[in-house]
């Protein structure tokens, strides 16, 4: 039975998802040599203290149902528990929702929580029923662990097309619990219909109308903007629940597009793409000047190796003679390296100067403890320390030796 509450796609996403999630997660804590692990510490702490403080406002303002207290909304409570199969209910309250038609579920260090706003509650005293299907479809998150189970996807979960998917699908799949807890498809339909015309207008709503309203789904926008949001239209919720065989289908080239949204959750598609632009921008700071000092640094790493001959011809001639050459041309040598390099001498010191495009190299020779000769690599302005080849310094100027 519990298989008929649950939509197929919650199963194949959420397991998708899971092993992305976990691979994530391992990546960053090895990546980051375990600060993760702290920036986690503090992010349950804080989820304590959110937690918390939520728990303590519904069981310090709301009113907790019971045999004495609301007894009729305590039964449908307990009935609807009966029909899942939850043998430890819940914690159930009404809470004063300022009109908001809601209700949500909870869960904190193994205490599990549902609580109705009373504008649902209101809304649906001419169609007592209803009630049962708020309370299935919150029941549902709890049976599923949808309250704690999104941890270990976190990292994955603004996925383009699949977050959103997964969290449809775990709305469908709570949709159906509130189904199995109505009397009938219609009942939980009716249900539903609050939430598209208000706490008095449902009653005079035609349902089988609403739900052909669907059709309207599988345009371009509506589409996309279903893709990218973590509910499905509410004629689609009503559609299903009444039992129809199939829904409208979406146009194809919304998926191309949403395929560059992330997802975001309750704030939709519109906002999935001004993130997308925002990373874009943050993604591009960063990588251009990388990509940059990159390229530029591969052609000094070459200016580097092509100067290489150079520098040990002089040194050699150095060391044999005792004295500097004047020129390169008395060393015998080119004024251009093999990869289009400028080679200068500056004779006072015999400082080997290899001008690139990207800018200026200079080698200074020192002595070594062997009594040969070694040579110091500085970087001149432009360049910067990123740019440079490895053993290479920022530095200004020459030296002797």
């Amino acid at each position: 039975m519990m298989k008929e509450w649950v939509c197929s796609r919650e199963r194949t996403l959420g397991a998708v998802l899971l092993v992305l999630g976990v691979l994530v997660w391992l990546g960053l804590i090895v990546g980051t040599f375990g600060v993760m692990l702290i920036v986690l510490l503090f992010g349950f702490v804080a989820y304590v203290f959110a937690q918390s403080a939520l728990v303590a406002h519904v069981r310090g303002n709301g009113v907790q149902l019971g045999a004495e207290q609301f007894p009729d909304l305590h039964g449908q409570f307990v009935s609807c528990c009966e029909k899942l199969g939850l043998d430890k209910q819940p914690e159930a309250y009404v809470l004063q929702g300022g009109g908001m038609l809601n209700a949500f579920a909870a869960q904190f260090l193994g205490h599990r929580f549902v609580v109705l706003l009373s504008g649902v509650v209101d809304a649906m005293q001419a169609h007592p029923d209803g009630v049962r299907f708020y309370v299935g479809h919150e029941l549902g998150h709890l049976r599923r662990g949808h309250a704690v189970g999104g941890l270990l996807r976190m990292p994955v979960l603004w996925l383009p097309l699949i977050g959103g998917a997964y969290a449809r699908a775990k709305e469908t799949s709570c949709d159906l619990h509130g189904l199995a807890c109505s009397s009938s498809g219609e009942s939980a339909a009716r249900a539903l219909a609050a939430l598209a015309s208000g706490p008095q207008r449902w009653q005079q709503m035609d349902m089988k109308v609403f739900a052909r309203q669907s059709r309207h789904g599988a345009g371009f926008w509506m589409s996309f903007h279903e893709l990218a949001s973590g509910y499905p239209w509410l004629t689609k919720r009503v559609a299903r629940v009444m039992g129809a065989n199939r829904l409208p289908g979406r146009n194809p080239l919304a998926y191309v597009l949403a395929a560059f949204v992330p997802y975001a959750g309750r704030l939709g598609g519109g906002f999935g793409l001004l993130l997308m632009v925002y990373l874009i921008g943050v993604l591009a700071a960063v990588a251009i000047p990388q990509y940059q000092a990159y390229t530029i640094k591969a052609k000094l790493v070459q200016a580097v190796q092509a100067s290489n001959g150079a520098r040990e011809a002089l040194a050699q001639q150095y060391l044999q003679s005792g004295q500097i050459p004047e020129s390169l041309a008395a060393a015998g040598l080119p004024e251009m390296a093999a990869d289009g390099s400028r080679l200068s001498l500056d004779a006072e010191g015999m400082v080997l100067t290899v001008q690139t495009p990207r800018g200026a190299l200079v080698f200074t020779p020192h002595r070594d403890e062997k009594g040969g000769l070694g040579w110091e690599c500085a970087g001149r302005t432009p360049l910067t320390a990123q740019q440079l080849p490895a053993g290479c310094m920022v530095a200004e100027g020459t030296g002797k030796f």
